[in-house]
């Protein structure tokens, strides 16, 4: 398997973006990690069905992470916007496209790009 595909670019930087994101939310234990390598996995034969969407791996993975943290732990990761009320997670937006970020549907607001939730976490 050749790593210098633009395929594999794209999976290890969605796979390194949402690893850094479980990372600064202090979730990224080995289980954890399983869940991006599955999606991962799940992700190269769909975009290599459809290379136009390659551009759309780092959102697909964050939220397939997303859904998986959300069966088996709860809610991933939590609104670091809203002080008030019940606990929520954050949303990808948008949920098929480039340039995904990190959302507050509650607020309204964007909080980060997907992969850059450590400054917004207090991490550096």
């Amino acid at each position: 398997m050749d790593h210098t595909t633009p395929l594999e670019q794209a999976l290890h930087v969605a796979r390194a973006l949402v690893l850094a994101d479980l990372a600064a939310g202090e979730v990224a234990d080995a289980d954890v990690v399983s869940l991006v390598e599955d999606s991962v996995t799940h992700r190269r034969w769909w975009v290599e069905q459809w290379p136009e969407g390659a551009d759309y791996l780092p959102g697909l993975v964050a939220q397939d992470v997303q859904d998986s943290l959300l069966e088996k732990y709860g809610r991933w990761p939590l609104c670091p916007v809203c002080t008030h009320g019940d606990p929520h997670a954050l949303d990808v937006e948008p949920e098929l496209g480039p340039d995904p970020h990190w959302v507050c549907s509650e607020a309204g607001v964007r909080v980060a790009a997907v992969g850059g939730l450590g400054p917004v976490l207090g991490l550096r």
